[in-house]
């Protein structure tokens, strides 16, 4: 090791301690804690941390990196007891500090992407101490129940799942274990979009509504705001606004659905895919600048239940599971034709089921080909707007027909467009 390679080690523990230190530092302005490390002590503790890996190593001796962590431990012990002393049982900075000699000793033994990563993970869970003390105040007992259902359907049922497909061809194209990874996966993301609802609070702004009611639900967000813009009227172009914001995110979801599932298809979907959302988020954007001077639409927010219960993902997975094998079905007895006729009934209730399915049959030298694939996802994604734009169309106040209808139309024109006449 030459004396550049060992600079940029020790360099990268001083720059990890410095970065677990500002958040410390920061923290002890904020909070007027009185802590016993800030950012000149977490990176000297780095520093220590790499020095001692350092000497261990050209010494032969490990007991010297063992010897220094125990007098560390004991300066951390003392600080923790003046905390009490002070009413503060709290541990986060002792561990963080034992954390950060940690990392130091990493980054000198030459692992500075895993010293790098480590620095900024718990750099991050520092400072995400208000986003999580409010999450836990806004979560209830049935959202403690779902999370709990939702972490034993993945860590421990999902494993246990044969791997083995159902059956001969059609019955082929699904395996129990296939089908409850893309309700894990499907789940997953409604559950990310329902924390950061509770975590930021969804009544914060109406864009914001739509933006994460979108990953929870896009068919719920226009259901609410069909209804609701009958009576806050002179709200109408913000509700619109909210309803094509989780409409793009809907595409959105397809795209992230396709690079998880079957990258080699997104060069497919890309293009029609991702010009539907960009019209959307448009269409929003000139409501937005044209009314920005408008009232608070805080009234006009949606509310959300915990998208994890175990009703709804059993009936996505058996959703997944049929459209996977009469996908398959379909394209082995009646051609593309079938598959697409498929894709408008899927469509009709669900995109993910199709999108999934359609990226899992075209992988490879799968039993639906990649032309025929993307066109699937494109007619789905365009007959559930169709669909959404009709529940506004049906529910909604009128003038919120006027104002959805164009956007509609030049969405499910341009994307099929796109994808059957380029």
């Amino acid at each position: 090791m030459d004396f550049t390679e060992l600079m940029i080690r020790f360099g990268t523990a001083l720059g990890a301690g410095l970065l677990v230190g500002l958040q410390r530092q920061h923290a002890k302005l904020q909070e007027a804690d009185d802590l016993f490390a800030g950012t000149r002590t977490f990176a000297l503790i780095a520093l220590l941390g790499a020095m001692s890996a350092y000497v261990a190593d050209k010494m032969g001796a490990p007991l010297v990196f063992i010897a220094v962590l125990v007098v560390l431990g004991a300066y951390v012990g003392i600080g923790y007891a003046r905390g009490i002393g002070a009413g503060d049982i709290g541990l986060t900075t002792e561990i963080a500090a034992l954390l950060t000699y940690l990392v130091g000793a990493i980054a000198a033994a030459g692992e500075l992407t895993i010293a790098a990563a480590s620095a900024v993970g718990i750099t991050t869970l520092l400072a995400l101490k208000p986003w999580t003390e409010r999450l836990v105040q806004s979560i209830d007992a049935e959202d403690l129940q779902a999370t709990l259902r939702f972490a034993v359907v993945a860590a421990l049922v999902l494993p246990l799942l044969p791997n083995e497909p159902l059956g001969p061809a059609p019955w082929d194209a699904a395996s129990p274990f296939q089908v409850g990874l893309m309700v894990v996966f499907i789940s997953g993301l409604s559950f990310l979009g329902y924390a950061l609802i509770k975590v930021v609070g969804a009544r914060r702004g109406v864009g914001l509504t739509g933006i994460l009611g979108g990953l929870v639900s896009s068919t719920a967000v226009t259901l609410t705001i069909a209804e609701r813009s009958r009576e806050a009227v002179e709200l109408l172009r913000i509700l619109g606004m909210t309803v094509m914001l989780a409409w793009s995110i809907m595409y959105g979801r397809v795209l992230v659905e396709v690079v998880v599932v079957n990258r080699d298809l997104l060069s497919e979907v890309v293009i029609p895919i991702a010009t539907g959302g960009l019209i959307l988020i448009a269409w929003a954007a000139s409501i937005y600048w044209q009314d920005r001077h408008g009232r608070d639409p805080a009234s006009g927010t949606a509310e959300f239940a915990n998208p994890f219960r175990l009703k709804p993902a059993i009936q996505f997975g058996l959703l997944y599971g049929v459209v996977l094998v009469g996908s398959k079905a379909a394209s082995m007895y009646l051609g593309s034709t079938g598959v697409y006729t498929g894709a408008v009934i899927a469509g009709i209730a669900d995109v993910d089921a199709i999108t999934l399915s359609m990226a899992e049959l075209s992988r490879g030298d799968g039993s639906v080909s990649p032309d025929t694939a993307a066109n699937a996802i494109v007619i789905a994604a365009a007959t559930n707007t169709l669909v959404k734009g009709a529940m506004i169309w049906f529910l909604g106040n009128h003038r919120l027909r006027r104002l959805i209808g164009p956007v509609v139309i030049a969405t499910v024109i341009v994307t099929l467009a796109l994808t059957f006449v380029t």
